[in-house]
């Protein structure tokens, strides 16, 4: 067996020839890499060698030759194919080991000149990934240095690479030079001033029963790339198959608790919070949760960002409430025990919780889509300006800086009435997804009912008349923090000093369509 070998990337290379040569392999190799190899005491045919001809034009021309490309993509079981490598004194080359000029980072480096970009393009390195890729009914291509173990154990076991692993390392291959040659597509619509190619790549994870409705088809893709702790990554526990709503009800509930450092819990109902809370425990923060809208919260989603202990499997079931999901962090082993009779329940664990502060949000729209950075910002005590006469208590504080956490996740126009009850911070009532802010007031309000006076109140966005305002005192709030930046702000801020309230500007919107 041969294997050439010529890495940009040196992690564990050496190793790894040297769990290669340990079996016998042959290794051709080029430039850096052989006099790595050489070095730790490997024996190296360099590929001139087997060319017959040295390296040209800087290094740009080395292995761009029929002895090496021949040797890869000659098909072993053709006979013709066989007597012409024979002709031309042609070797068989089984395995492949290249990874690439690095590229991207070159090209990230804010001085990079243009001479420097080109000349971290690599051609030889994808023309000799791809012949081995498309030969690999024969020949091992290793791109990822991550695999290198995993070759090993394969010669180890077999004395070669199976038909299926080489396989498998083609498709990595053929991705790699795909990703690679991606990159360098960007780089050049940079410099020309060209519209900016946005590729998004996401496996498929399965396809749905249906979609948003029966009638509709669907399946249910992940970025590869990402691993953070959220509903893509969530490992299912307990419970059948998630469906298309199951999916987005749950990202959003966690993607809700993730905000807060201290034990929280959400539920959520048709993609808007109906109950929110945090307190010293998972399980205070759980029941304050539920109470806010016991109705809304019947086949909802629940998320916590503490682990679900054994205490909420009993308030559940002592509730005898119906759940769609529960997801958290991680499950208490007499959690699973005592929850496995609920058959429609699913469980999902998505590990420690970390916010993802670089993902983008996306939007479709008929014939394109719009991209935006996550809006990851909390509002802080900092941020506070005070624009009424009355000044707000420091629990008024509190409560209004949980609100305006919650309001961010709901759908506009949204209000939030929030306050604080001893250790416990909780949701007293939500207006979700209105066309006029006035109505919003009104539903969250009503759905509060009596828990509604003496709670702050939180807009998503700025007041455009006072009416709002003046429903909310109506209904007993006693302060309300807004973004502020109306026309009629000055308005506002009277109206709210006429009603004895307290109010707060952020200067950051909260919009949510």
């Amino acid at each position: 067996m041969r294997a050439l070998i010529s890495v940009s990337d040196k992690t564990g290379v050496v190793e790894f020839a040297k769990g290669l040569a340990s079996h016998g392999v042959q290794i051709l190799s080029t430039g850096g890499t052989a006099r790595a190899l050489r070095e730790a005491g490997l024996n190296v045919t360099d590929v001139s060698e087997v060319t017959g001809f040295p390296e040209i034009l800087d290094g740009r021309v080395k292995t761009l030759h029929p002895k090496v490309h021949g040797g890869l993509l000659a098909v072993r079981d053709n006979p013709e194919h066989m007597q012409i490598l024979k002709e031309q004194g042609i070797e068989t080359i089984d395995m492949v080991v290249v990874n690439l000029y690095p590229f991207e980072k070159t090209v990230a480096k804010e001085d990079v000149s243009e001479d420097e970009a080109i000349e971290n393009i690599d051609i030889g390195g994808p023309s000799m990934i791809r012949s081995a890729a498309k030969n690999f009914k024969s020949v091992t291509v290793v791109v990822d240095p991550s695999d290198y173990d995993d070759v090993i154990a394969e010669i180890s076991a077999g004395g070669d690479t199976t038909l299926e692993f080489r396989k498998k390392l083609a498709r990595k291959a053929f991705t790699k030079t795909f990703q690679y040659d991606e990159a360098i597509d960007h780089y050049f619509r940079k410099q020309l001033g060209e519209p900016e190619l946005l590729d998004l790549h996401y496996e498929k994870v399965m396809s749905l029963r249906y979609g948003e409705n029966p009638h509709q088809k669907a399946v249910f893709f992940r970025n590869p790339e990402n691993h953070d702790s959220n509903i893509t990554n969530a490992q299912t526990l307990h419970g059948k198959q998630l469906s298309f709503n199951n999916i987005v009800d749950g990202d959003s509930a966690l993607e809700l608790v993730k905000e807060f450092e201290r034990p929280a819990a959400a539920i959520i109902k048709h993609n808007n919070p109906c109950g929110v809370a945090t307190a010293n425990t998972i399980e205070e923060a759980l029941v304050a949760a539920f109470e806010v809208d016991t109705m809304s919260a019947f086949g909802g989603v629940l998320a916590l960002n503490h682990e679900c202990t054994s205490a909420v499997a009993d308030f559940v079931l002592e509730k005898k409430w119906f759940l769609e999901i529960i997801i958290a962090p991680s499950f208490a082993k007499e959690t699973l025990e005592k929850l496995d009779k609920k058959k429609d329940l699913r469980l999902l664990a998505t590990g420690p919780l970390v916010k993802d502060l670089q993902s983008r949000d996306i939007k479709k729209v008929a014939g394109g889509i719009l991209v935006q950075t996550k809006d990851t910002y909390i509002v802080n005590e900092g941020d506070l300006k005070v624009v009424t006469k009355k000044a707000p208590s420091a629990e008024e504080i509190r409560a209004m800086l949980f609100a305006n956490v919650v309001v961010k996740h709901v759908h506009s126009n949204a209000v939030v009435f929030a306050k604080v009850q001893g250790n416990t911070e909780v949701a007293t009532g939500i207006g979700a997804g209105q066309m006029s802010r006035v109505d919003s007031v009104f539903i969250g309000a009503t759905k509060g009912g009596e828990k509604i006076p003496g709670s702050v109140m939180a807009s998503d966005a700025f007041f455009p008349f006072s009416d709002a305002v003046e429903q909310a005192a109506k209904y007993g709030v006693t302060a309300i923090i807004q973004p502020g930046g109306s026309i009629r702000d000055d308005e506002v801020f009277k109206k709210s000093d006429e009603l004895g309230m307290s109010m707060v500007t952020t200067g950051y919107r909260f919009f949510r369509h």
